[in-house]
């Protein structure tokens, strides 16, 4: 309640809020890892039973720690997914954040580009699931009714990339390198069934409703 009013009181939502607050935060700082999976993970491991963690909590924990620490688990998930099309010989050359993120949460950017030791570069939308589907619009109309005859033509001259970009912390990205190395440790512990208790307690929560 007390961060609720505080934003209020200053005009910002809750979530300016806490991103302000976790940006005083050097990465490790907080002393808590998570592992994201509130809907599962659906890449990789692709099991939608897989649950969310929060591990290094205490009594001092603050909420911007822990705001911090999920921002990172989705940094860590994604660099988990780049190592993985890397593993299996899909170079990846460059990284377009696209959407509203980019424009709504700069923070997350910049824990996005130390984490994974690349730059992020951001597209001029913000709906870019709608442009996409202009473009293939244009596609289908043709260049003889106004459109594109192809999809690179289409997104040469429809889409393009702003003058933003966010570029790694060396520094930054050798304590998530630290913390990377967690991350893995829990994601396959957890998510690899090396210790099976999410879903024993998935089991144990259906028992008793029944």
């Amino acid at each position: 309640a007390a961060y609720e009013d505080e934003a209020k009181s200053r005009g910002i939502d809750i979530h300016a809020l806490l991103e302000e607050k976790a940006r005083k935060i050097p990465p490790g700082g907080s002393g808590l890892l998570a592992l994201d999976w509130w809907n599962g993970n659906r890449s990789i491991l692709v099991d939608h039973g897989l649950t969310g963690v929060l591990i290094g909590a205490t009594l001092g924990t603050k909420p911007e720690e822990i705001y911090r620490a999920l921002l990172e688990a989705t940094a860590f998930g994604t660099r988990k997914i780049i190592d993985t099309f890397a593993d299996k010989g899909i170079a990846i050359g460059e990284i377009i954040a696209s959407g509203g993120l980019p424009d709504r949460n700069k923070l997350l950017m910049q824990i996005y580009s130390d984490v994974t030791g690349r730059e992020m570069k951001v597209g001029l939308s913000s709906q870019a699931g709608a442009l996409g589907a202009a473009m293939h619009g244009a596609v289908a109309a043709g260049r003889a009714r106004g459109g594109y005859d192809n999809i690179k033509d289409a997104a040469k001259a429809m889409a393009g990339l702003r003058d933003e970009v966010y570029r790694p912390n060396p520094a930054a990205h050798a304590v998530y390198d630290e913390l990377f190395a967690e991350y893995e440790k829990l994601h396959d512990y957890f998510g690899r069934y090396q210790n099976p208790v999410m879903r024993r307690l998935r089991e144990i929560k259906a028992r008793d409703k029944g």
